[in-house]
């Protein structure tokens, strides 16, 4: 098959080893994937990972040995983990020690003709959806792991810190549920696109006062130490990013303004395909271009652009 292989750089390939159905497991083919944030740092070394990334995606079963999901249009839960461990039988497979990560972690990916996930992992998309909304429900479902982890007030002042792809769907998320955040960033462009999009907007270094809720979607490790500056003592800061670089700190004011810090990951897909599906959230406005995968090495370009939003990448 084709695909998109990382070993000491990115590469092209047209020989690829097709992934093979076993024991619990299914073979999907690629109808669509997306690049990420995270994607890109694994371009540059991110988690020493090897072989093919991408880990949003929709697709079709297309070999099984289980029938219920024959022929089925389907997303996946990116974390396979062992299925025996105390966190997979209390369903945080995201966070059994053992698991594979899809094109992140021990398992290649979507950038592929072809991937292979575990049955459980794979969830079955409904027919009014199209590709192109289904392919958001992983950075859609991370976005409502925040609602998952904390209950908050509608009327709590919240800003986002960083207007790249996941800060767009974090906002979008947030104003599906009936919040009115606040996106501020360094590209007055993508500003403006979410702007058209009813959603709030500043830019970053206008930002004025203090926040009850402080979300770092920057991607950079100073984006922590941004947000302990602006957020309100007794506040809460969530953190979205995960940087391969790591930065400095002044940890102090976390302590003296008994500031409540949340590591914020992978999220159930249910609630982010509810959403999608109930028409709350339309991600098509941040689709900037649709590559083919023979064309990916400069699909991987246009996505580390800084006015680009989303790039898909699409197997013939």
């Amino acid at each position: 098959m084709q695909a998109l292989v990382f070993e000491n750089q990115l590469e092209l390939r047209g020989d690829y080893p097709d992934p093979l159905a076993v024991h619990g497991e299914s073979v999907v083919r690629v109808a669509l994937a997306g690049i990420c944030g995270t994607d890109l740092e694994i371009a540059r070394g991110y988690m020493s990972f090897k072989g093919i990334p991408g880990h949003e995606f929709v697709g079709r079963v297309v070999e099984t040995h289980n029938a219920e999901l024959r022929g089925k249009r389907v997303v996946g839960e990116i974390n396979a983990g062992c299925g025996t461990c105390r966190e997979c039988e209390h369903g945080m497979a995201r966070h059994c020690a053992t698991r594979t990560v899809l094109g992140i972690v021990g398992r290649n990916g979507a950038f592929a003709d072809y991937l292979r996930l575990p049955d459980r992992n794979l969830i079955a998309v409904p027919d009014s959806l199209p590709d192109e909304m289904a392919v958001f429900v992983e950075p859609i479902a991370a976005a409502y792991e925040i609602f998952e982890q904390l209950s908050l007030d509608r009327d709590k002042s919240i800003v986002i810190l960083g207007d790249g792809r996941l800060g767009a769907l974090v906002a979008m998320a947030f104003k599906a549920e009936g919040y009115e955040p606040l996106v501020a960033g360094h590209h007055r462009d993508k500003l403006e696109r979410l702007g058209e999009l009813q959603i709030k907007i500043t830019e970053e270094f206008a930002l004025n006062g203090k926040f009850d809720v402080v979300v770092d979607c920057t991607g950079q490790g100073v984006g922590f130490q941004r947000a302990i500056d602006i957020v309100k003592p007794r506040g809460t800061i969530v953190l979205k990013s995960t940087a391969a670089a790591g930065a400095q700190l002044n940890l102090a004011p976390v302590v003296i303004n008994e500031i409540t810090v949340q590591g914020s990951r992978c999220g159930r897909f249910a609630p982010a395909l509810e959403a999608l599906v109930a028409g709350r959230i339309d991600p098509r406005p941040l689709i900037d271009r649709t590559f083919t995968l023979s064309d990916g090495l400069r699909a991987i370009e246009a996505a580390a652009e800084p006015f680009h939003f989303k790039i898909l990448l699409k197997p013939s």
